[in-house]
């Protein structure tokens, strides 16, 4: 069973005159008002009474009053908070009237609960550690959110040099007309030299029928000057002769080759090789870049495949509220961060995640619901009891949705139009119940 509050009494505390309330046990209990009347002093009395000296105001005794601040709570486990005398000393009884002190509070009060602005002021960042802790993932999130952080840096490195490579790749000249592979231009001038020593024996061969052509002339010369030797040269001249027909055949069917376009690649080899180096680079940075876009596509779908677990992660656990939720390290409810939520959702956030720090603490301290419009506060009346919570709240109005009405430090009856004179140091006429 969550502890609640059952009876409150205060008495010269800040603003306070004498109050007594019995708030309800769920749902809310508003002390209403205008300005400057007391309720938020309610409040400051009861975290005082029940959260120690650390909440005690630095101006806790009623202006003007002689007669020290007095507190008296009486919990629904039987527990009976006091705070009497010149140092409003802490005195907790037990049902069976044991005495105790703070840390038997303490075992029970949220102090959150009793302090929800230190919640409600607190980073995004606390708030989402917060309920992460409540709900016992905050290390496995961690985890889950350092892997996307990493995978998420990497993809942005991997990203740029993509993009660096493609627009680099664009940047490139091509030319379609020039080979893929660099000329080589050893071998080109290996196959200049095996033409020119083929040439060369065709030219040795061409000299050779000249040769054996002077020869044969001069052998004629010979035979007209030389008759006398005929016989003798003939057989020489026969034989030269079919010499000479040979030769001639052979050399027929010569055909010298050219070295031309041989000579033209040697002369334009360092364009063909600046274009083929061009290409080879451009088809690289297009290689690259795609290698590059195919990383990045990878490490996104691990992205979302981290944010998948980590919604499962925070979907399988037991939420104190529907719809809340943490992205991105930062807390958020219905899909909107702190900042982007109104005013009663920020009540009703900080609420849920405040009761379920300490669940044996059953009730909260709202101040400032003037907020909240009507519809809204009846909403969030219902959920608080739906929850079983009872919550204590302020609410600068006089209107019918108070359960009290706090008027000059006393609480004044709703049906009163003129509050009656009311003796400084007795309860009585006092409380509304």
């Amino acid at each position: 069973m969550s502890v609640k509050i059952n009876k409150l009494e205060i008495e010269n505390v800040k603003r306070v005159k004498a109050v007594k309330i019995e708030p309800s046990q769920n749902g809310l209990t508003i002390v209403g008002g205008n300005n400057n009347q007391g309720k938020s002093s309610v409040l400051d009395a009861i975290a005082w009474a029940l959260g120690g000296n650390k909440y005690k105001p630095s101006k806790a005794e009623r202006e003007g009053s002689a007669i020290p601040p007095r507190l008296h709570i009486v919990m629904n486990n039987g527990l009976i908070v006091e705070r009497t005398g010149k140092n409003s000393s802490l005195k907790v009884i037990d049902p069976n009237g044991e005495k105790g002190g703070q840390q038997l509070l303490n075992d029970f009060v949220e102090e959150l609960a009793i302090n929800l602005p230190k919640f409600m002021e607190s980073t995004n960042k606390e708030k989402a550690k917060i309920l992460l802790r409540i709900i016992g993932v905050g290390d496995q999130l961690y985890q889950l959110e350092q892997k996307e952080q990493e995978i998420y840096n990497q993809r942005h490195t991997i990203g740029q040099i993509a993009d660096q490579k493609g627009k680099y790749a664009k940047e490139q000249p091509y030319f379609p007309d020039a080979p893929k592979q660099l000329v080589d231009v050893s071998e080109l001038i290996k196959q200049q030299q095996t033409i020119l020593a083929k040439n060369g024996e065709n030219a040795r061969k061409r000299q050779q029928v000249k040769e054996i052509q002077g020869q044969f002339e001069l052998e004629n010369q010979q035979i007209k000057q030389l008759q006398e030797q005929l016989a003798q040269l003939q057989a020489k001249h026969a034989k030269t002769e079919a010499d000479l027909q040979v030769a001639q055949k052979d050399t027929s069917i010569l055909h010298d080759e050219s070295t031309a376009e041989l000579e033209a690649n040697l002369s334009h080899i360092d364009e063909i090789n600046r274009k083929v180096r061009a290409n080879l680079d451009k088809d690289k940075a297009e290689d690259d870049a795609k290698q590059y876009a195919n990383q990045y596509d990878k490490l996104t779908e691990q992205i979302n495949q981290v944010r998948k677990d980590k919604a499962a992660l925070l979907n399988n656990a037991k939420l104190p509220l529907p719809g809340l939720s943490v992205e991105d390290g930062e807390l958020t409810y219905n899909g909107q961060k702190w900042d982007n939520m109104s005013g009663s959702d920020q009540l009703k956030v900080s609420t849920a995640i405040v009761r379920q720090l300490k669940p044996d603490c059953g009730f909260i301290l709202l101040d400032k619901l003037e907020q909240m419009d009507m519809v809204t506060l009846t909403e969030f009346g219902k959920w608080l009891e739906q929850e079983g919570l009872q919550a204590i709240a302020t609410r600068v109005s006089t209107g019918r949705e108070c359960s009290i009405i706090i008027d000059d430090g006393y609480v004044k009856r709703q049906e009163q139009t003129i509050k009656q004179p009311k003796p400084e140091s007795s309860w009585a006429g006092k409380g509304a119940f």
